[in-house]
């Protein structure tokens, strides 16, 4: 194939599989909020690479950490110990819950240990794992079967078995789904692809209680909520509800692949050497980047300026959501997750919204076909908040 006069897209539509539907847009170059494709336009993310960037793009502190380890050492597997994939265990645990960790390559692989590892915990026989509609938990046969949106198993059939959806919000049909089979209930605090819909207060407690009195672990899945993005450390503490083993990926390492589950001693007892594995698990320059990342999320004010900044985005949503009430109902979400809910008119023309916002320089997305759905890096200023809100506006009032 002669590459010579071909542009990026077209040299890679003509080698990749079309599982994603892309935009005509090939990213050379980002720093902190922006990015610039290969024609020199800038483009203000409001996605941060779908909620992996929180500290924005190519931070300082995050580049620096990956050019020293990558000078240092790369891969040496897990059948020996490092200090990068040490120290990033001993910080996690120092600020969460957990005891023990196990580390692999992405949220699906890190939700894919989380239901190995209720099963093999659990008694004999028991082996279900219910989790909610519209949840969203991976693109693995496992996770799918796992995630609650009928639309990710099609064509994928016979979906593996012992997995069941419980209706959001409904904890009497929950409680009825429970049986002498079931060893877990898996969910996100925030259902984040399923729309920007937070578990109420009192629904996730009831699943807590739900777990404790028919001894089952709960699982948080906090691959999108976790590292900042609600405005704490981890959106369970929010809640004031602690998961027996909990997800996260995504903004760990930002932007390197890098997954990683959290639980208790007892529990982790229940996985042995050969029982689970990852080759690239922990890798060093992975583990280096998330160090980094995570020193700075726990410095002094980040995690409150995250707070404050959501705050403030939520309220200029809303008003737009006033203003427009034909097609925006209103704003959900926690933090810098936020969702400006489209009415019934909104919806017909979501995608058509996020593709004139794309042509403004503003990327975001649609997300359940429900929301506008915004995760900007967590470094986001008030002036790149109401940069997109005056576009926004002008968008809105074209319909």
């Amino acid at each position: 194939m002669n590459t010579e006069n071909m542009t990026i897209k077209e040299r890679a539509d003509a080698c990749f599989i079309g599982t994603y539907a892309r935009y005509p847009a090939a990213m050379v170059k980002g720093a902190g909020c922006i990015l610039t494709d290969s024609e020199g336009r800038n483009y203000l993310d409001f996605l941060s690479g779908i909620a992996v960037c929180g500290l924005g793009h190519c931070h300082p502190k995050v580049t620096k950490a990956i050019q020293l380890q990558a000078d240092e050492l790369v891969h040496v597997s897990n059948l020996y110990y490092t200090e990068p994939m040490t120290r990033l265990a001993e910080i996690l645990i120092e600020n969460s819950f957990a005891e023990k960790i196990f580390m692999g390559n992405s949220g699906a692989e890190a939700n894919e240990a989380a239901i190995k590892l209720s099963r093999i915990h659990a008694d004999e026989g028991k082996y279900e794992i219910i989790s909610l509609m519209n949840s969203f938990h991976g693109r693995t046969m496992a996770t799918v079967a796992a995630t609650g949106q009928p639309k990710f198993h099609k064509g994928f059939e016979p979906i593996p078995q012992g997995f069941l959806h419980a209706p959001f919000g409904d904890l009497q049909a929950l409680e009825k789904m429970v049986s002498d089979r079931s060893c877990a209930i898996l969910c996100e605090p925030l259902q984040g692809e399923g729309g920007v819909k937070p578990l109420p207060q009192e629904y996730l407690q009831g699943i807590r209680d739900l777990c404790d009195r028919n001894g089952l672990l709960l699982i948080f899945d906090e691959i999108q909520t976790g590292l900042g993005r609600t405005g704490t450390l981890f959106a369970y503490e929010q809640f004031g509800i602690v998961p027996d083993i909990m997800t996260l990926a995504k903004a760990l390492a930002n932007g390197l692949p890098i997954g990683v589950m959290l639980t208790t001693n007892e529990i982790a007892a229940s996985f042995g050497p050969g029982t689970h594995g990852s080759t690239f698990g922990g890798n060093p320059v992975a583990s280096a980047a998330a160090v980094a990342t995570l020193d700075v999320m726990l410095e002094d004010g980040f995690l409150e300026n995250v707070r404050s900044q959501g705050k403030y985005f939520t309220g200029e949503l809303q008003k737009l959501a006033e203003r427009y009430p034909d097609m925006l109902s209103g704003v959900r979400g926690l933090g810098l997750i936020l969702g400006a809910v489209l009415t019934e008119k909104g919806i017909a023309v979501g995608a058509d919204i996020v593709n004139r916002m794309f042509e403004k320089g503003f990327l975001m997305n649609f997300a359940g076909n429900l929301v506008l759905r915004f995760v900007p890096p967590l470094i986001v200023t008030r002036e790149e908040i109401d940069s997109l809100i005056s576009a926004l506006n002008e968008v809105l009032a074209e319909y």
